[in-house]
């Protein structure tokens, strides 16, 4: 259903065991960023009334999973570590050009977030079907469906205010990109690398 074309290794759930508190705090720093991305597109394209009203509900799902979050690393004795930067991120950034017309700025970023949402929600699954520790297992479960439909907001809005044919071209471009890029990631115990 998510289209990615180079699924995680399930041995990466294996990593994410030996540090759950790596994973929780990168967890906890992906909602975070997951807000801010939302607040930024109703800052930079308040002219697009169904956006805005979506992203406007989206930060409020996105923070509350941070809370969510939040308090897992609280009730396990922990406390927020500082975020790290996000090699995935950091190279997923690097396939669309700068510039280009606002609707191409438009329809870049929100391909970029519904490739980030549907890594992220492939990765709960694994953490929601492997993980020894039931209770964070379910937990991924339920975050895994709300992942879901992130991911195809984010789509079926640069499809609706993009070019189709031109968009779903771009998005098998940036799924063919996004597999190179994995290729080299899975090795660590955060969401996306």
């Amino acid at each position: 259903m998510l289209g990615l074309k180079l699924p995680t290794d399930p041995r990466w759930v294996n990593i994410v065991e030996k540090n759950i508190e790596e994973i929780l705090t990168d967890h906890a720093y992906c909602e975070q960023k997951a807000t801010s991305t939302a607040i930024s597109l109703i800052v930079s394209f308040p002219e697009y009334t169904e956006l805005v009203q979506e992203m406007t509900a989206l930060v409020k799902e996105e923070i509350s999973h941070f809370k969510m979050v939040h308090d897992k690393i609280i009730n396990r004795g922990w406390t927020l570590g500082r975020d790290r930067k996000d090699d995935y991120v950091i190279a997923l950034l690097k396939f669309f050009p700068k510039g280009g017309s606002r609707t191409d700025q438009l329809v870049h970023r929100l391909l970029y977030a519904a490739l980030i949402e549907a890594r992220s929600c492939e990765r709960f699954r694994l953490l929601s079907e492997e993980l020894k520790d039931k209770e964070l297992a379910e937990f991924y479960r339920r975050l895994m469906v709300s992942e879901a439909n992130h991911y195809t907001m984010f789509l079926g809005f640069a499809r609706q205010y993009g070019d189709r044919e031109m968009v779903d071209k771009k998005w098998q471009d940036l799924l063919d990109y996004e597999a190179n890029i994995m290729k080299d990631l899975g090795k660590k115990e955060t969401i996306h690398g």
